[in-house]
């Protein structure tokens, strides 16, 4: 094959590094068209920026892809996910297990490859993590994985200030994303990169793939603005690369952003695909559909390739790529582990805080001074109790790390205790985030440490959820422990009205696979959610609290918190069969056990039932949950501020629902409460209403 043409001594390099690069590029046109299903042509472009990123620069080691300091490259433009498989193939990554266990076999075969986007292929359409090793974020909705970046960056500066000591650097990595114009053009990478070059995150490099190209066209038809003027407006570094096929020029490239000390560094490289049609242009048919054979086989004769060879890796590739980024990353990490060994001896507590983090466990008493909260009718309002709780876990668990959307006043998630600090640009040791209003950013950042091992906590109002939900959703999908604090849970934000007060967010979340969302009724079940959540070592969890005062019941008489661990309990009951349920989350619970006394005095017994977690409530056992709700009981109310939509399934069809079927309103609470039917008495009349309903069924009660 005649690959590539070369002087003197640069023959044979220049031939190599071209094969590598047609190797990626046809692996990923015979995978697209093996699976009539892809996109083949970003692969094929940016081939030669990943090979040099890649080979030149990366410090990863393909046999030990968890070791803590690699370099952290990301895919954003997920559609391209072939360009990554072929990468972790021809570099021999190894697989890991979910006990952090390296395997003997490789994470990506090329028979995985022949599958592309087939069940059960360690190659999907879109990256997984936790699915494919090597892979270190789910990418696919466009602007994530930029965004996410920018937390790994993050985690980086700050394990960094934390691990760190003379003589032992623990933590310096750096942070490469792939991105392309769609990324660009979704708003949650314009949060992120703000707050990037905000935070000076000199660590961070974004690789910006100008190719002019989307599904429906040129971006002139939506997408004209200067992307360069617009990142140096956002305090970032801007390189340019006329051609994606320049090695020599990427290469001073990178070199100029490793040398960039003050800043994140935006590449804009210039892309084209060489087809063997000279009428070929980058359209959607190179983009989101298959080449076609013919077009593979004209396509290949111009890379010099064997036009009827599919899934061709020649003899040389693999080696090269162990010979140079193998070796280098081997190396590394081999000093890093022996460096460990030295530090190990010398900062024993911080090499046990180290190996902790990394394995997702805590320090020993890390729950020691959670406090109990006296029984007070007058309460106190879980985001309150919920400050208090996080702060008592926090000085505990020095890796617990987090902030709001510039809400933390409201939110009550700031960490105040001595030493803990802001993390601020040029001074990263700060366990306090200050993320601006920028909710879908923080949702990926979040996720962006998580994936980096730190524990990271974020919080806003309820009603914001909305801004940040692709990045929760992704939270589960990719079963990392994110903790969300979402406080002003109802409409018991009042005066504010409609604009601000959640509705149909809790049902939205709960549909969420993977999300335990948990809504608390007084500040114990509080402190026992905030326990259930920090062992959560794969799922995250999302914290629902008050701004309004809750009364913090008394656990002599009711049942004690610790029942919130499994999601509802009965809280209250009256012996023996009960005649009605009341179930209830958050503020409402108080209201029911209000109208349960009611009931009691005219001869009814009700049974309480606080449901703070219906995720955790459904993985317990029929028995369980049949003890908790008796099947046999048909006459049940169910109350919470937000939508009906999904209660059905405790009521049952003939039950009845207090809820919100419409928005709110903008009054003080106690009106609105009236308004709405969130009342004592109207809890107690729905649930008489309800007893007699039931004894006017065929059989009477229980039939």
């Amino acid at each position: 094959m005649v690959l590539s043409q070369g002087n003197g001594g640069n023959t044979v390099k220049v031939k190599i590094d071209q094969l590598c690069i047609d190797t990626i590029r046809t692996l990923s046109m015979d995978a697209v068209q093996a699976a009539n299903s892809g996109h083949p042509g970003t692969p094929m472009a940016l081939a030669p920026v990943a090979y040099c990123l890649w080979q030149r620069f990366l410090r990863f080691d393909p046999a030990d892809p968890i070791w803590p300091n690699r370099d952290r490259f990301v895919l954003s433009n997920g559609h391209a996910s072939m360009l990554l498989y072929a990468l972790l193939h021809l570099a021999g990554v190894k697989a890991v297990n979910p006990e952090y266990e390296t395997l003997g076999q490789l994470a990506v075969t090329l028979d995985d490859i022949k599958h592309f986007r087939q069940l059960d292929s360690k190659c999907p359409g879109h990256p997984e993590y936790r699915w494919t090793s090597g892979v270190e974020t789910t990418t696919g909705p466009l602007g994530q994985g930029v965004a996410t970046s920018v937390g790994m960056a993050i985690a980086s500066r700050w394990m960094g200030e934390y691990f760190n000591r003379p003589n032992f650097t623990m933590f310096d990595h750096d942070v490469y994303a792939l991105c392309g114009d769609g990324c660009l053009m979704e708003g949650i990478s314009g949060e992120a990169a703000s707050l990037a070059g905000h935070l000076r995150l000199a660590n961070l490099c974004w690789i910006y793939d100008n190719n002019k190209i989307t599904i429906e066209g040129h971006t002139d038809l939506a997408f004209s603005e200067d992307v360069a003027t617009r990142f140096v407006g956002y305090g970032w570094n801007v390189i340019r690369v006329g051609d994606a096929n320049d090695l020599e020029m990427l290469e001073r490239a990178f070199h100029t952003f490793k040398r960039t000390t003050d800043r994140p560094t935006l590449m804009i490289v210039d892309s084209h695909i060489a087809y063997g049609s000279p009428n070929k242009q980058d359209t959607h048919a190179a983009h989101g559909e298959p080449l076609g054979e013919e077009e593979i086989k004209l396509t290949k004769r111009n890379y010099g390739w064997k036009e009827d060879a599919k899934f061709l890796v020649p003899d040389g590739v693999s080696e090269h790529f162990q010979a140079l980024m193998g070796q280098r990353g081997h190396q590394a990490r081999e000093a890093w582990m022996k460096q460990f060994e030295e530090y190990r001896k010398q900062y024993a507590d911080l090499a046990d805080h180290l190996y902790r983090m990394q394995h997702r466990r805590l320090p020993d008493g890390w729950d020691k001074d959670v406090p109990v909260f006296p029984t007070d009718a007058k309460g106190i309002a879980s985001r309150d109790s919920s400050g208090k709780v996080l702060n008592a876990i926090a000085t505990r668990v020095p890796w617990l790390i987090g902030g709001s959307a510039d809400l933390a006043p409201s939110t009550k998630t700031r960490l105040t205790f001595d030493g803990a600090g802001d993390f601020r640009a040029g001074s990263y040791g700060g366990r306090n985030f200050h993320f601006g209003i920028r909710e879908h950013a923080m949702g990926a950042v979040l996720n962006g440490l998580s994936l980096s091992k730190v524990r990271p906590y974020g919080a806003s109002f309820l009603i914001f959820s909305d801004y940040c939900r692709p990045a929760i959703r992704l939270s589960a999908l990719m079963e990392l422990p994110v903790v969300y604090v979402f406080t002003h849970d109802s409409i018991g934000v009042g005066e504010d009205g409609p604009t601000h007060q959640p509705i149909e967010q809790l049902a939205s979340l709960r549909a969420i696979p993977g999300l335990i969302t948990i809504r608390p009724m007084d500040a114990n079940e509080v402190a026992e959610a905030w326990r259930l959540i920090m062992e959560l070592q794969h799922e995250p969890s999302l914290l629902v609290l008050s701004r309004q005062a809750l009364p913090t019941v008394d656990r002599t008489k009711y049942a004690s918190a610790s029942g919130l661990a499994k999601g509802a309990y009965v809280l209250a009951d009256s012996g023996g069969t009960p005649d009605v349920l009341l179930l209830s989350s958050g503020s409402e619970v108080s209201l029911c056990l209000d109208a349960a006394e009611h009931l009691k005095q005219t001869g009814i017994k009700a049974r309480v039932v606080s449901m703070p977690s219906w995720e955790l409530f459904e993985r317990q056992s029929q028995e369980y949950r049949d003890s908790v709700i008796p099947p046999e009981v048909f006459a049940r109310v169910a109350v919470e501020q937000a939508s009906t939509f999904g209660w059905a399934q405790y009521t049952g069809r003939g039950g009845v629902v207090l809820g919100m079927k419409s928005f709110g309103a903008s009054a003080p609470l106690k009106e609105l409460q009236r308004k709405f039917g969130f009342t004592a008495e109207q809890v107690a009349a729905a649930a008489k209403g309800q007893v007699a309903r039931v004894k006017n069924l065929p059989g009477g009660i229980g039939q």
